[in-house]
């Protein structure tokens, strides 16, 4: 999860320019999980990507699947253009690339110079 937090910090400084925003949920009902993410925060010297807490069924409205460890949405509008849930150890590095990859269905098309 902190390689995929930290290149989405990054994209996201990346693409400023098109307004793009990034946060990340930790479903979790640890009591330490505040501090856990303030230190990854700092830790990882994140930027540009909230991170936040909320109870393991997940923000209201946002159906996350109760068997996934890890749900990844690209949304923009509210209308969710890519959705990616991951079983307890399933989620893979090569997982992040796909995900950043599909950052071309949220970000709006660059205008070629002439």
């Amino acid at each position: 999860m902190t390689s995929l937090v930290k290149k989405l910090d990054a994209a996201t400084a990346q693409h400023s320019d098109a307004d793009m925003g990034s946060f990340a949920v930790f479903c979790s009902d640890d009591e330490n999980i505040e501090k856990q993410l303030k230190e990854l925060a700092k830790k990882e010297k994140l930027k540009h990507t909230i991170l936040a807490k909320d109870d393991p069924t997940g923000p209201k409205g946002y159906n996350i699947a109760k068997e996934a460890d890890v749900t990844v949405l690209l949304y923009v509008n509210k209308t969710v253009k890519a959705n990616y849930a991951f079983k307890k150890g399933e989620f893979k590095e090569s997982d992040i690339d796909k995900i950043l990859g599909d950052l071309k269905l949220i970000l709006p098309e660059k205008k070629s110079e002439k």
